[in-house]
């Protein structure tokens, strides 16, 4: 007796939120007491409804109750703990607020440890023994504690929901299958679940299959980015080798220039000096028989002046003026001129082979997925602004909704002229140049349009194929008319049965030169896919039938 007396005590003096002994205990409006912290805590998850409630018996409160420590309890619980008692014993688990409680405890409740079927009933372990004792439940049936119990009760009847109408799609009990679900396909709930969960496993099946499918995908495109990066790698190395030869040829040819320059420089240098030499030695020697004759010439006695004379040295042989050969002041700016030209083709050179390098460089273009696997949302991604442009319609088609919708009124409009104008063909082309992935979709109405591809050089004069979508190497369409579609290309036309769609979706991959057409509804159907290669950019395109319209859909 004194063993249950202390059970007692535990119990009365534990939180039935952490399940420990109360910690600063204070007690609430409806006479439950908790640790302050765990009421706290309760409380705060309920901040938003504004309604505050305890966690037993569920009592509410408008406003949030000011919470004081219970002086008392707290006391107590001291010298509980002096006394050596500790929070209550691991085999009494009492339910918390999220748990679902046993329906059979009386005073405090234990958690539910499973729930039955058919007395719609959660028990705690120990009220739970009955079920595994005695006969009478045998037949029941235990499933994890849930708080859904009652959902399995027909609210109309009264009766546990044993059976399934598959007309209507849900659980009934067996007087509605002989009332308002007379004559309904009704089966038993365990047999609408065991069809039911052949199709789960099936879906299973092709779940864990798609999965297994990704997971592969994933490491085929890993192996591609390994790859990417080793050529990639590879690609820079390789370059920065040729680079650095041909920077090192570069500083050879700079060096041999300079080599050359200077040899030459000290040459003429040295030939120039030698001269200069000469010519001043020259000066020197004339300079001394100047000064022989102007002293003869002052000689005042004739006969000494007779007899000196002829004793005077001749002159040496003058350096004739010829031989010095003045060049115009250039020297070496013939070479500067010389290294300034072979910049320039250099430059030229690098031009022309630098747009092929970069052009091999954005050729590198991974197809991470085929167009038949994508969806409606994989397009959108590659989703373009395409608007037309009025210098290229035909003076019958009005644009309207900022060039996006073009339609044809059989009546000549105030365009200007202009030599984009298609002449002929009521046919309009948009301004922007389609390369890359690019998307978009063409909504239509009245007799038929043409959506179409185009080179800019397309013709636009006169009314024979030339000029014409579809017609020729330069425009691929397709035709959509009531019940059909039809595509051309070089004036061959393929037939396209699909169901009709006043929305036409086109993707163009110009770089792997696919260009497919689709009809858009609720689903996405392919209508026509064209893989060729594609040597110009491409334009958008529309041919409108009179009485007709198109208009290029806002994507984003």
């Amino acid at each position: 007796m004194a063993q249950k007396g202390v059970q007692l005590d535990r119990e009365t003096f534990s939180c039935s939120i952490c399940l420990d002994l109360l910690k600063d205990p204070v007690t609430i409006p409806c006479g439950h007491s908790y640790c302050m912290n765990c009421i706290k805590t309760h409380w705060d998850k309920e901040e938003e409804k504004k309604i505050y409630s305890c966690p037993q018996c569920r009592q509410t409160f408008p406003a949030r109750p000011v919470l004081l420590k219970s002086t008392m309890l707290a006391v107590l619980v001291e010298e509980l703990k002096k006394t050596g008692l500790q929070a209550a014993p691991a085999d009494h688990c009492y339910a918390g607020p999220e748990d679902v409680a046993c329906d059979v405890c009386t005073e405090r409740k234990l958690k539910a440890c499973k729930s039955c079927l058919q007395c719609l009933i959660s028990y705690c372990k120990k009220h739970l023994q009955l079920h595994y004792d005695s006969p009478a439940f045998e037949k029941h049936k235990l499933v994890e504690p849930s708080k859904k119990l009652q959902e399995n009760v027909c609210s109309r009847h009264d009766e546990v929901m044993k059976m399934f109408c598959r007309t209507d799609q849900q659980s009934i009990c067996y007087l509605c299958s002989v009332d308002e679900h007379k004559g309904h396909d009704t089966v038993s709930a365990a047999a609408e679940r065991t069809e039911k969960q052949r199709e789960l496993e099936v879906s299973r099946q092709n779940i864990q299959q798609r999965i297994q499918d990704r997971e592969k995908d994933v490491k085929l495109l890993q192996r591609e980015v390994e790859d990417i990066n080793g050529s990639a790698d590879k690609a820079v190395e390789g370059s920065e080798k040729i680079f650095t030869e041909m920077i090192r040829l570069m500083e050879k040819r700079r060096s041999d220039v300079k080599q050359q320059v200077r040899s030459q420089q000290q040459t003429e240098v040295s030939r120039v000096r030698e001269l200069q030499e000469k010519l001043e030695q020259e000066i020197t020697e004339l300079k001394r028989r100047d000064a022989e004759l102007e002293k003869l010439s002052h000689t005042q006695d004739h006969n000494q002046f007779l007899h000196d004379y002829p004793s005077l040295s001749p002159l040496c042989e003058s350096t004739h003026s010829s031989s010095i050969n003045i060049r115009p002041l250039r020297f070496f700016e013939d070479v500067t001129a010389a290294v300034s030209e072979f910049r320039d083709k250099l430059e030229d050179v690098l031009r022309e082979k630098w747009t092929n390098i970069s052009q091999r460089v954005t050729e590198v273009d991974v197809l991470l997925s085929q167009p038949e696997n994508m969806t409606r949302a994989d397009f959108l991604q590659y989703s373009c602004d395409i608007t037309l442009d009025p210098n290229t319609a035909h003076k019958e088609l009005l644009l309207s909704d900022g060039n996006r919708k073009v339609t044809n009124t059989a009546q000549q409009q105030s365009y200007s002229s202009h030599p984009d104008r298609f002449t002929d063909w009521c046919q309009v082309l948009s301004p922007e140049s389609l390369t890359g992935r690019c998307y978009w979709e063409v909504e239509w109405r009245g007799r038929g349009v043409f959506a179409a591809v185009a080179y800019k050089n397309i013709s636009r004069v006169g009314n024979g194929t030339e000029s014409e979508f579809g017609y020729n190497d330069k425009s691929w369409a397709l035709y959509c008319y009531k019940y059909r579609y039809i595509f051309y290309h070089c004036s061959v036309g393929t037939h396209v049965s699909c169901p009709q769609s006043s929305r036409i979706g086109v993707y163009l991959d110009h770089k792997a030169g696919i260009l497919s057409f689709y009809s858009i509804s609720e689903t996405m159907t392919l209508l026509h896919r064209v893989q060729t290669t594609f040597t110009q950019p491409l334009y958008a395109g529309l041919w409108i039938n009179i009485g007709s319209s198109a208009e290029l859909c806002k994507l984003k």
